[in-house]
C-alpha cells in the first residue's frame, strides 16, 4: 500500500513518463553509494573549490535532503571545500525526463549545477561529448536560472552557446523544480513545469547533435570560477548550502 500511494505521488507530474530511477533521500548521513559518486579535486574552469570525496561536511543527507555545502574551512591544505556528486560509472541516459527539487544558495561567488555530460568525456573530450543544463545559477545574479547545452559546433568557448534564462525572485528561498525532457530530436527544459528553452536536433551530425549517447547526472555546487566569480566572492557567507529534494529519472511509458 505505501510503495502504491509512494509510485502514484512520484509519477503523478509527469504522467506520460514511467519512474526508472531516482533518489528521494530518505537516509541519514552519506549519499546512497549505490547511486552517487564524487568527483574529487580542482576540476575545471578555474574554480576556487576543492571538491572533496565522501565528506559529510561537503555532502550529506539530513532532513530527507541532499545537502551540497561549501565551506572556507582550510581542510587538508584546501582554502575552500565543497562536493560534485555524479552518476558516473553507476547510472547514464541517452534520453527521457529528469526532475531535480532544489534550492540554490545567494552567497556571491557561488554556482550551482544541475547538469547531464556525456559519458565519452573521457575518450573524445569536452565539448565533443555534449553537455546539458538543467539548471544554472551564479550568485552576482540572484533570482536568474539558465539552461544551456553545449556540443562541438555550439558552445560558449567558440561564442555560439545556445540557451536561455529565466527570472525568479525565490529561486534562493524556495524549491523548485527544475526539468528536461530528452528526446530524439528535441532538448526542452523547464522550471515549475513552465518551459524556457528548446534546443532542436538540426541534423545526425555529432558536431551539433551528440545526444544520442549515454550522458551521466552532476550536481554540484562550485566556488568562483570564470562565471561564478566575475563578480568576486563574498568570504563573509560561508558555509553555504545547495539543497536538493529529490531527483527522479523517467522513460516514456
Amino acid at each position: 500500500m505505501i510503495l502504491t500511494m509512494l509510485a502514484a505521488t512520484v509519477l503523478a507530474p509527469a504522467a506520460n513518463w514511467k519512474l526508472v530511477w531516482n533518489d528521494e533521500f530518505a537516509r541519514t548521513g552519506a549519499p546512497d553509494p549505490k547511486k552517487w559518486t564524487y568527483e574529487k579535486g580542482y576540476i575545471r574552469n578555474n574554480e576556487k573549490q576543492f571538491y572533496t570525496a565522501d565528506r559529510r561536511e561537503n555532502a550529506r543527507v539530513e532532513g530527507g535532503r541532499l545537502i551540497i555545502e561549501a565551506r572556507k574551512d582550510n581542510f587538508e591544505g584546501k582554502e575552500v571545500t565543497s562536493a560534485s556528486l555524479t552518476t558516473q560509472g553507476i547510472a547514464e541516459w541517452s534520453s527521457g525526463r529528469f526532475e531535480v527539487r532544489a534550492k540554490v544558495p545567494a552567497m556571491r561567488g557561488t554556482w550551482p549545477a544541475i547538469w547531464l555530460l556525456g559519458s565519452s568525456i573521457p575518450t573524445i573530450g569536452w565539448p565533443k561529448c555534449g553537455e546539458i543544463d538543467i539548471m544554472e545559477h551564479v550568485g552576482f545574479d540572484v533570482g536568474r536560472i539558465h539552461a544551456n547545452i553545449h556540443t562541438e559546433a555550439y558552445n560558449h568557448m567558440n561564442g555560439k552557446g545556445r540557451g536561455a534564462n529565466v527570472v525568479q525572485p525565490l529561486v534562493t528561498s524556495k524549491f523548485h523544480v527544475y526539468a528536461l525532457e530528452w528526446t530524439a530530436d528535441k532538448i526542452e527544459v523547464f522550471m515549475d513545469g513552465k518551459s524556457y528553452f528548446t534546443y532542436m536536433k538540426e541534423s545526425d551530425d555529432v558536431a551539433v547533435w551528440p545526444f544520442n549517447k549515454p550522458h551521466y547526472l552532476i550536481l554540484n555546487l562550485a566556488i568562483g570560477g570564470a562565471w561564478g566569480g566575475q563578480q568576486g566572492i563574498d568570504d563573509t557567507g560561508y558555509p553555504t548550502r545547495f539543497e536538493v529534494d529529490y531527483v527522479r529519472v523517467f522513460q516514456p511509458k
